[in-house]
C-alpha cells in the first residue's frame, strides 16, 4: 500500500471569541493516499474551511500535526512552511481568483515562475495542462472572455502547475450550474488521478461527493467516515 501523501494527526484548532474559546477542530485524524479524492461534507460554519487551512499550512494547528509526504510540518519555521506550501500544495476555490489582466496561459505560467521555473518551461507546461483540460483554443483569452466553467478549469490548471502532491478544493463547483459542475469535476478528477496527487474537496453537493473515492462528514469539530 502506498504511503499517505497527506496526514492529519490529532489536529486541533481553537479560536478566541468574545463569547469565549471556540473549538473548531477537535482531534482530527485523516490520511489520503496518492491519487485519492476524498469528499468533505458538512453544514455551513462547521469548520470545513478551517480544516482545509490547517491541511494547506495556511494556519498552524493548536495541537497535533500535518504531514506532507511524511514530513511533519508543525515544527517547520514560517519560511519552510511557505516553501512547502508553494511546492507541494495546490488550492482551488469556489471563485477562481484569476488575474483579470492576464490571459489563461499567463495565469498558469505565473505561479510556476514564482516557484523558479523558466518562462519557456512554464509556458510549455501551462499549454499542456490547459490543452488537457479542453482549453487549447482559449489560451489567449482573458478571464472575462471565458465562461464560468472555463475559468474554473483554468484555476484547476493553475493549481496543478507546480505539480503539487496535495490538492485542496473548497466548493470548486459551487458557483456553476449542474451540467458545467459535472464537466469541471470530471476534469478535476482525471487531472488529480494522472498527477498522482491526493485531493481533499469540501462541497455541499452530495451528488458530486458520491463520485469521489471516500466521503467524510464534518460536524462539531469531528470527522465521521461514510461507507
Amino acid at each position: 500500500m502506498s504511503e499517505p501523501v497527506l496526514q492529519l494527526q490529532s489536529v486541533e484548532r481553537t479560536y478566541v471569541t468574545e463569547a469565549g474559546p471556540l473549538e473548531v477542530l477537535r482531534g482530527i485524524d485523516l490520511s489520503l493516499a496518492p491519487g485519492e479524492i476524498v469528499g468533505l461534507v458538512g453544514p455551513s460554519g462547521s469548520g470545513k474551511s478551517s480544516l482545509l487551512h490547517a491541511a494547506g499550512l495556511l494556519e498552524r494547528p493548536d495541537g497535533g500535526d500535518v504531514l506532507i509526504d511524511g514530513v511533519a510540518t508543525n515544527a517547520l519555521n514560517d519560511a519552510e512552511r511557505t516553501a512547502l506550501r508553494r511546492n507541494a500544495i495546490g488550492f482551488v476555490y469556489q471563485f477562481h481568483h484569476l488575474l483579470p489582466e492576464f490571459d489563461a496561459l499567463e495565469n498558469v505560467v505565473l505561479p510556476q515562475q514564482i516557484a523558479g521555473r523558466s518562462q519557456t518551461e512554464a509556458r510549455e507546461r501551462a499549454r499542456a495542462l490547459l490543452t488537457r483540460l479542453g482549453l487549447a483554443e482559449r489560451l489567449q483569452h482573458n478571464p472575462a472572455q471565458l465562461s464560468g466553467g472555463e475559468q474554473q478549469r483554468v484555476a484547476i490548471a493553475r493549481a496543478l502547475a507546480n505539480t503539487p502532491r496535495v490538492l485542496l478544493a473548497d466548493e470548486p463547483t459551487g458557483n456553476l450550474d449542474p451540467d458545467t459542475s459535472a464537466t469541471v469535476f470530471e476534469a478535476f478528477r482525471s487531472s488529480v488521478r494522472d498527477a498522482g496527487a491526493a485531493a481533499l474537496v469540501a462541497t455541499h453537493n452530495h451528488q458530486l461527493a458520491e463520485g469521489m473515492d471516500r466521503i467524510v462528514t464534518f460536524d462539531q469539530g469531528r470527522l465521521t467516515a461514510l461507507d
